[in-house]
């Protein structure tokens, strides 16, 4: 493990990257779809629902296996209490700061178009009454996933500590039980928990949200714990490929494009397909990124460092510019061009020209402050940053 803490694995910053970049395109396109959602334009698509059905197979999924692979280097020879320190001032700080700074913002907005709020000034106290949304205005709305990240990186500490411990090998293993068993496991868990407890993003009561995250979180940390799995994954990447094709065809064409309520076996059924489709889109997905990422860049270290504070911000600019323009005369086509071109322009100047320089704005934001980094020559050094 020492030898590959000196290796930089650009594969994975690559992926840390464009998964968070997809957000601002999933979040805007929340925007023109018939989901529900905090506020929503003059006129939906039906059309959009197809890509943001595509993307909400995997998207989340990928980010926290990704979040796993960080935990790998997060971790290190570090003892349990130095890693839970850290994670306490990358993750739970930013959290507690966006659900204070950033979020309310977004609820007010939607309050706004439900009639039930003026000015902002008025409406803020309101969420010290920790009323959770819907019901009330505290939420931490899309930074669940950092409540989620924080919260399986404590619990699942022992387990991370020993893993560092073994000596893991699966050289024996056949390439395609990497597709087979996985999407297997998912699928128990899809049809023993996912009709009787849907996603809510609440962290209580969420379990067949934690079954799928909480696996594919630990696959991200035993796929760098034993690299021969990173060989397999790419060997069988083309097979990956046709089998998340297959799946994702017959779900839209049999599933998604007429959607019927289903029950009892037919339900279990959907729940298979839907879970092994995942699966085999994360495979596939990965498989490509490390035949083909492992690509320096001389951006690539600044654009990692820059996508967690991207990610918190970016849903309120999406909600705020989404609120002016959802009345305008313009095309779903402009306004869509409009708003996600804006969110990377006003994230990248508040990024890069505000927080990144202001040491006291960087842990807020999930940076390292700036001394540390000149000390560690992190962006040099460390394989990859990654939240988690």
């Amino acid at each position: 493990m020492e030898k590959q803490n000196k290796i930089r694995r650009y594969e994975f910053d690559w992926l840390r990257v464009l998964a968070f970049s997809l957000l601002i395109f999933y979040h805007t396109g929340m925007f023109f779809v018939n989901w529900e959602w905090h506020v929503k334009n003059n006129q939906l698509s039906e059309a959009l629902e197809v890509p943001m059905s595509f993307l909400s197979q995997w998207r989340m999924s990928l980010i926290f296996l990704v979040s796993g692979v960080g935990v790998y280097f997060a971790l290190g020879y570090r003892n349990g209490s130095t890693f839970a320190k850290d994670r306490l001032k990358r993750i739970f700080i930013p959290l507690l700061v966006g659900m204070l700074l950033i979020v309310p913002p977004q609820v007010y907005f939607e309050r706004v178009v439900q009639g039930a709020a003026t000015d902002y000034w008025s409406f803020y106290p309101s969420i010290f009454e920790l009323v959770p949304y819907p019901e009330g205005n505290f939420s931490w709305h899309h930074l669940w996933y950092l409540a989620y990240i924080f919260t399986y990186s404590l619990v699942l500490l022992p387990i991370f500590l020993y893993l560092r411990k073994v000596d893991l090998q699966l050289k024996r293993l056949n390439s395609w039980l990497l597709l087979i068993l996985p999407a297997a496991w998912l699928s128990m868990g899809g049809v023993l928990l996912n009709p009787y407890f849907p996603g809510t993003n609440a962290l209580l009561n969420d379990w067949a949200n934690h079954f799928l995250y909480i696996t594919v979180f630990l696959m991200g940390f035993i796929l760098m714990k034993v690299p021969q799995l990173q060989d397999s994954i790419r060997k069988i990447r083309w097979y990956s490929l046709a089998a998340a094709t297959t799946l994702y065809l017959i779900l839209y064409t049999f599933y998604w494009k007429n959607w019927v309520d289903l029950e009892g076996m037919e339900l279990s059924l959907y729940f298979i397909l839907k879970q092994s489709n995942r699966w085999f889109w994360l495979m596939a997905i990965l498989g490509f990124a490390l035949q083909h990422l492992n690509i320096k860049n001389k951006y690539l270290a600044q654009a990692n460092e820059m996508v967690y504070p991207f990610y918190i911000l970016h849903q309120t600019i999406i909600v705020a510019m989404g609120f002016y323009l959802r009345d305008m005369p313009l095309s779903i086509g402009v306004k869509f061009g409009v708003i996600s071109l804006g969110t990377f322009i006003l994230c990248f100047i508040l990024v890069r020209y505000l927080i990144m320089p202001i040491n006291w704005l960087r842990v807020p934001f999930g940076l390292k402050p700036m001394q540390k980094q000149e000390k560690s020559a992190s962006a040099v050094a460390e394989p990859v940053t990654i939240v988690g």
